[in-house]
């Protein structure tokens, strides 16, 4: 199995407690679930509504905060923003309006209004989307061609160890719906191939990609 970001052969692993074939590739890091066991839109939205988003709780907003707390500092003053995969809520959209930056937001299940394809953003953020994808490749691509040059985009997705040993032990991974599963160095090969940079990461869950100017 190719990998589905930098299309190096993988090396392909049992999950035996799950019962289903996995992938990790050695260049850039990646770790993906077998495509056989990619949900349809229809089985995610089953599971995303057992979630329970309100956006009054207080610890949704902190959960939020706590983002845009590593965020903000590192993408100067963006006069505008798109909030791509936001979920069944608009509530961190709202908290950038509250900054004074304009946040459009899009969902594919809960608001799939392509009118932002039409849009140049200065920052694009996207929480705890990236682990759905089925082509993560072309996802990225295409957001960075909705930023403006120079633009920012800021993802938060659980980072793996770079060892199978932790994947198969990691929580992260019993979420059916979670099949691709990255490493800081995943993001950095992927600016190197679309010519941007990685402005900062906390080695956790969160990077934020530097567009470049040409």
């Amino acid at each position: 199995m190719e990998c589905l970001v930098c299309n190096t052969v993988c090396h392909d692993f049992m999950d035996e407690k799950m019962g289903l074939e996995c992938h990790f590739c050695p260049f850039c890091k990646l770790i993906f679930k077998s495509p056989k066991q990619f949900s349809s839109l229809a089985i995610q939205k089953e599971r995303y509504d057992l979630h329970e988003n309100e956006e009054s709780d207080k610890g949704y907003q902190a959960y939020f905060q706590r983002f845009l707390d590593f965020v903000l500092p590192l993408v100067g003053g963006p006069k505008s923003a798109l909030d791509f995969g936001c979920g069944s809520t608009s509530l961190l959209s709202k908290m950038l309006n509250k900054e004074g930056i304009k946040c459009d937001y899009y969902d594919p299940i809960y608001h799939p209004d392509l009118s932002c394809r039409q849009k140049n953003y200065d920052l694009i953020i996207s929480t705890e989307v990236f682990e759905h994808l089925h082509n993560p490749k072309e996802v990225f691509e295409l957001l960075l061609s909705q930023l403006s040059k120079g633009g920012y985009l800021a993802i938060q997705t659980q980072f793996h160890d770079n060892s199978v040993e932790h994947y198969l032990s990691w929580y992260y991974r019993q979420d059916p719906t979670h099949i691709v599963f990255f490493a800081p160095e995943t993001f950095r090969v992927l600016c190197e191939m679309f010519g941007c940079e990685v402005v900062g990461d906390n080695g956790k869950n969160m990077v934020v990609i530097q567009k470049g100017f040409n």
